[in-house]
């Protein structure tokens, strides 16, 4: 495994351009992660209902699913560091109607699902263009280490980014939009300022003529021949579909814990706490052996922690549980990037991220949307017991259907 990683992570954050790339990527995160909180105790106080809880994540996956191929080829087609800048600047515009509308007084429910869906349709042509920037940025035989990196430094942005929200909420609820858009700005004059490594030539880049389904259909046809990358990212979608608690944290917080939008900030932010020591660890000790079941393992953990906060009255043992959930799932998203990444060819990265980025978002977006549907019918505790139990029981029957996965002895 050495000679595939001959530089620490301390030789890494020496390199310019990994810098940059970091700290713009951190930037767009915590303009998320700001949002998140905002835009879901803003749509509670306004409604009341799990219901419409649930709809934001809908809201925002819709433009994924609708413009995922079309987002890769772009990530393939054009500069990738532009289309970066182009979809941060249309984020800082919307988080600027959001505040506007937010300081007037004249916000309502209708403008802030189309706000939304907005960031969903900048994030579906963001989140490929990234994944595709990192490996141009990063030292041959690095990209592992780069992965971690790249994920602490989100989960740095993931931790603060929540608490500023709940803070900056409860002091105005304008003030979270209007931080969004001073760091996406940043994040564009970051992403400006990187310099590729390996140049994205030419001969790289998909003909600009005229796009055809074999073009657009690429990622698919490559993940679908890949077994182990196909059971990965699956098994990502199903698992984090059902396990996932995010959209009902404002319930958590609001009703069952007792708490008030700082608490929230806080909920939201202990899965990145656990998430950024687990990246510290990863950084500095790789994944040696066994990667498969190691992947199999940590949704398994990330079930079980699930239902322990499904079931806590508890402030610390809510937060605990959800830290332990991060740092669960920061191994599985260390090992997809990184088999997806070292698999792909660079002249087809921007496609297949684009269909990754489609199961994490619908794992992510859709599990809200089935999170606030079971808690309507069912009620809070029972629908989030309900996710964490079926995560245990996906990652199980994925380990009988995807026997390759379950082998991988090594991330190369």
């Amino acid at each position: 495994m050495s000679s595939t990683m001959p530089a620490g992570a301390g030789t890494l954050l020496k390199q310019r351009s990994l810098i940059f790339f970091l700290l713009s990527r951190s930037l767009s995160r915590f303009s998320s992660q700001v949002g998140a909180v905002a835009i879901g105790w803003q749509i509670y106080d306004l409604t009341g209902s799990a219901f419409d809880l649930g709809m934001v994540g809908l809201v925002q996956f819709l433009p994924t699913a609708l413009l995922v191929f079309v987002a890769g080829h772009a990530a393939d087609r054009y500069e990738r560091k532009r289309v970066l800048q182009l979809c941060q600047l249309v984020e800082a515009l919307t988080a600027l109607f959001l505040a506007w509308g937010s300081w007037a007084g004249w916000l309502t429910e209708l403008h802030i699902f189309l706000a939304t869906a907005v960031l969903g349709t900048a994030g579906a042509f963001e989140s490929p263009a990234t994944a595709a920037l990192l490996p141009l940025v990063t030292a041959q035989g690095s990209l592992q280490r780069a992965t971690a990196l790249s994920s602490g430094a989100a989960q740095v942005a993931t931790i603060a980014g929540p608490a500023l929200g709940g803070f900056a909420y409860a002091v105005s609820p304008g003030l979270p939009y209007g931080t969004m858009v001073v760091f996406w700005l940043l994040g564009m004059i970051f992403a400006g300022a990187i310099r590729l490594l390996q140049p994205q030539t030419p001969k790289d880049i998909a003909p600009r003529d005229s796009a055809t389904p074999d073009d657009l259909f690429a990622g698919v046809r490559f993940i679908r021949s890949n077994s182990a990358i196909l059971g990965t990212i699956s098994l990502d979608l199903f698992a984090v579909l059902f396990g996932g608690v995010t959209a009902l944290l404002p319930i958590y917080a609001h009703d069952i814990l007792q708490t008030g939008p700082l608490g929230l900030g806080i909920l939201r932010a202990a899965p990145a706490v656990g998430a950024l020591l687990m990246t510290a660890i990863l950084a500095r000790r790789s994944i040696e052996r066994r990667v498969g079941m190691r992947m199999f393992q940590s949704v398994i953990v990330f079930g079980v922690a699930t239902t322990v906060f499904a079931v806590s009255y508890w402030m610390w043992l809510s937060v605990l549980a959800l830290a332990i959930l991060g740092a669960a799932d920061t191994v599985s998203v260390v090992i997809r990037f990184s088999l997806v990444q070292l698999a792909t060819p660079d002249e087809m990265r921007g496609r297949v991220g684009a269909v990754n980025f489609l199961f994490i978002n619908a794992s992510n977006q859709l599990g809200q949307f089935e999170s606030g549907v079971t808690a309507a019918l069912f009620g809070v505790m029972p629908a989030a017991v309900i996710g964490g139990v079926a995560t245990v029981a996906i990652a199980l029957l994925w380990m009988k259907l995807f026997p390759t996965l379950r082998n991988v002895e090594k991330l190369e």
